[in-house]
């Protein structure tokens, strides 16, 4: 007995009635069920169809009303005479039920009440009158009426003694199902006690008992009352037992099991089930660990740890939360792969053509692979490289490490450090630790299931640190061929050897790796990739690739090199490849469109159809400017994205010697103008200015596009040509650029991105470049076909390079500077200094 007491919902006996003031509903005695048996039955009634419960005659419960017709059924009755037939649905499911739908007897009931709830439904209180069989249904639209017919009792027992005793016994049990349920209120008894008529007790006790709406329509349908009081006590009896031997099991574990006695209990009890259902039990589990350790290649120490964690795991209580941890540590060891190698291939051939396959350039990586392949082959227990390839975005850093590993015949594993910031991620976490796992390295080798994978260390230069530690200190021992052949994770707890792992980390700059680190690795820089290079890459792998991934095939659409040419040039500004690959993806979905929508379907691909998909050219060609005025001299620049020209223009206007300088500029390159501007004081008469005349002119030097930040010594020996041409009047060499820092001696040093710069002039048609000696073995490295058209000065000192650019020609209107004549060339044209500048000028 529970539905009806679990809830707000008052029994019979103590409904309230009306809005006005609480007035109890009496209890139903003999005289009120026999003058409700022969109320005369309607011939037709609306019927609301229930769902999860079942209405007796002479019983009031509460039900909620929340479908649209039994709304409007309630309200239409509920002005009228307030009566209606309650069925219960076969189906809860269903929301407008038909007549399959319902069961075939119901209860006649009154409306006693109709409230309106807080949350907008509506709730009405019912009782049960008299059980009908229903004949057919009359109406469907707006709610179900039906035409029925009287279901009563077919035999009158109340002289039956028998009966009278089944009765006693229903009053009895339900009292004692009262006291011992925690779930029902007392005050239940008081109705069982007063209840007079058998038949409404019965009623009563069929509705508030716990059974499901199947047993209790089937109490509804019975029409002989001692059959129907024997079943109900047959069920209470039942519901009694179960009450009380609930009861008996909690009452003993709480007199007799503390909590530890309970758990031991409890699990006693789970290992028999699964014993009986043939699960896994806890010596199972450890027998079966057991075995596959015999089965397990790994050194002495590892099995004696693994022998004595396995020992104390067995006389640990599986309901202990330290059983879950030694279980889940004992996994681990098992899981990793402690002496088991995947074996190289060592076919150099093979090696060099799957290489070659998959990425266009990279020598020097390749060529370090096959080396290292090479000495493997001759020698078996050399010691794994720790490469680090540095180089801008795009030019496939991470996806080399897929190559190398399919070319070596090994296992491939990636792992991300960008963000790292917790030490732990590196060496994990001691196992006391609740949630406590293995390091990255360590989780990384089990799910590679081999001891010498090729493992990538992505995005190395973008590791951080805060309180937690430093992760790119913890890698030190990752890194170090002299160390790591003894890593130590702080879960794991055994030093795990990490030597025969072929490391490669990738970086795009060197600048945010810790030093110490950086002095581990192996550098191998990759630099931009040329157009050439770029466009060989685009024909033999991004079209067929982006071809594939929309659903064409290579015969369909074909892509011409001048078409990507025009994207590489006019909507990327990257040394990789992978914003090219995304607008060649662009103008393959564009194509691929029209052919979905069976429209004229290009074979190749048009100007047209690039500026469809990608729009307005993003970027617009580097361009060189006109040598007639002073000052204005073409540099070079490296930033992420590759090479670029850049221009220096420097203005004089009279004042007192002022010098300005704008361009969103950094402080290395602020210095390098001033650098430059006292050499060219310190020198005015070797190149033939007048003292005097920086004292009466305000210099003003602008590095234009000034949203964009600007550093680095390679503009200095720019500027100081900017400041010689302002200061001679003379023009600078017509398709000319340089770089080079300088010192305040006059001499050029060497700078860095050399091949990004190169191609940088290149593709603005530059012809001839100034570059420090120094930086000739860079030039050496990059292919004569990409240069053959350009004219390299190696100079040593700033003399050399202001010979080779500035012409002995005026500029147009030029200024006119009182004190010396400033007619004399800028140069001394020694014989020395020409032999010098014809030794160092080489054409390619």
């Amino acid at each position: 007995m529970t539905s009806q007491f679990d809830n707000n919902d008052l029994p019979i006996g103590q409904m309230p009635i009306n809005d006005d003031e609480p007035e109890l509903i009496p209890l139903l005695t003999n005289e009120d069920e026999e003058q409700m048996n022969n109320e005369q039955l309607p011939e037709l009634v609306s019927v609301l169809p229930l769902r999860n419960t079942v209405l007796f005659p002479g019983v009031v419960i509460p039900i909620t009303v929340g479908r649209d017709k039994s709304i409007k059924l309630i309200k239409d009755a509920y002005a009228s005479d307030r009566i209606i037939g309650v069925v219960s649905q076969k189906d809860v499911s269903i929301e407008d039920p038909r007549l399959s739908d319902l069961n075939n007897i119901g209860t006649i009931a009154q409306i006693l009440r109709m409230l309106r709830m807080p949350d907008g439904n509506t709730t009405v209180i019912i009782q049960g009158k008299r059980r009908f069989r229903v004949a057919d249904i009359v109406q469907d639209e707006p709610y179900l009426r039906a035409r029925v017919e009287a279901f009563s009792d077919t035999s009158k027992v109340l002289k039956d003694e028998e009966f009278n005793a089944i009765v006693d016994s229903l009053k009895d049990i339900s009292m004692q199902i009262i006291q011992q349920s925690p779930n029902i209120p007392t005050e239940a008894s008081f109705a069982i006690r007063n209840i007079e008529s058998p038949s409404f007790l019965i009623n009563f006790i069929s509705s508030n008992m716990n059974a499901d709406v199947e047993k209790k329509q089937m109490l509804l349908e019975m029409n002989d009352l001692k059959e129907r009081a024997t079943k109900v006590l047959e069920h209470l009896t039942r519901e009694l037992q179960m009450l009380e031997l609930k009861n008996q099991i909690q009452s003993k574990v709480k007199t007799d099991l503390d909590k530890q006695q309970r758990e031991y209990f409890l699990n006693q009890q789970l290992k028999t089930i699964q014993e009986e259902l043939g699960g896994n039990t806890p010596d199972k589990e450890i027998a079966e660990m057991r075995e596959r350790a015999r089965q397990k290649k790994w050194s002495k120490t590892v099995e004696e740890v693994f022998n004595k964690e396995i020992d104390r795991l067995n006389r640990i209580n599986p309901a202990a939360a330290e059983y879950s941890v030694t279980m889940n540590y004992l996994d681990l060891l098992l899981e990793l792969p402690w002496e088991e190698y995947t074996d190289d291939n060592y076919d150099l051939k093979r090696a060099e053509k799957i290489l070659n396959r998959d990425h266009y350039g990279l020598e020097k990586v390749k060529n370090r692979i096959l080396e290292y392949l090479a000495v493997i082959k001759l020698k078996k227990d050399m010691k794994s490289p720790i490469m680090c390839l540095v180089g801008p975005p795009g030019v496939g850093k991470t996806s080399l490490g897929r190559s190398i590993a399919e070319a070596l015949g090994r296992k491939y594993v990636r792992m991300s450090l960008g963000g790292l910031r917790d030490e732990a991620e590196i060496r994990g976490h001691r196992k006391t630790y609740i949630g406590a796992m293995p390091g990255r390295i360590i989780q990384n080798l089990k799910k590679a299931k081999s001891g010498n994978p090729v493992f990538i260390l992505d995005e190395v230069d973008k590791l951080t640190n805060d309180f937690h530690g430093d992760p790119s200190s913890a890698l030190l021992e990752v890194l170090d061929p002299e160390q790591n052949t003894t890593f130590y994770d702080n879960y794991v707890e055994i030093e795990y050897d990490l030597s025969k792992v072929l490391f490669i980390a990738t970086a795009n700059t060197l600048s945010t790796i810790q030093p110490a680190l950086r002095d581990r690795l192996e550098i191998i820089d990759i630099s931009g990739y040329t157009i050439e290079e770029k466009i060989h890459i685009a024909q033999k792998h991004l079209v067929n690739k982006q071809l594939e991934a929309h659903g064409l095939h290579p015969g369909q659409l074909a892509f011409p090199q001048s078409m990507l040419k025009l994207i590489i040039e006019q909507y990327t500004w990257e040394s990789g490849v992978r914003t090219l690959e995304k607008c060649i993806a662009s103008v393959v979905r564009s194509i691929a469109k029209m052919v979905a929508m069976e429209e004229h379907a290009p074979g190749k691909v048009t100007e047209t159809h690039v500026r469809k998909a990608l729009g307005a050219p993003r970027f617009l060609p580097d361009k060189l400017i006109s040598n007639e005025t002073a000052g204005v001299v073409t540099g070079l620049a490296w930033n992420a994205n590759g090479g670029s020209i850049l221009f220096i223009e420097t203005s004089l206007s009279k004042g007192n010697g002022k010098l300005t300088l704008t361009g969103n500029l950094g402080d290395v390159m602020k210095e390098s103008a001033m650098i430059a501007l006292a050499f060219l004081k310190a020198h005015a008469d070797d190149f033939g200015i007048e003292p005097r005349t920086f004292e009466q002119w305000n210099i003003h030097v602008h590095v234009p596009e000034g949203a964009i930040p600007k550093d680095g010594p390679s503009a200095g020996i720019t500027m100081l040509t900017s400041l010689a041409s302002a200061f001679t009047q003379r023009r600078v060499k017509s398709k000319l650029a340089m770089t080079g820092e300088i010192t305040l001696r006059g001499k050029v040093l060497p700078v860095g991105g050399i091949k990004e710069k190169i191609l940088a002039a290149k593709r603005a048609g530059i012809r001839e470049i100034i570059l420090c000696a120094d930086n000739e073995k860079d030039i050496q490295e990059i292919k004569r076909d990409y240069i053959k058209d350009l004219t390299f000065h190696y100079v040593e000192n700033m003399s050399e390079v202001l010979e080779v650019a500035l012409t002995s020609q005026k500029v147009k209107n030029p200024i006119v500077f009182a004190g010396k004549e400033n007619g004399r060339p800028a140069v001394k044209e020694t014989g020395k200094t020409v032999k010098v500048a014809r030794k160092v000028k080489r054409k390619v």
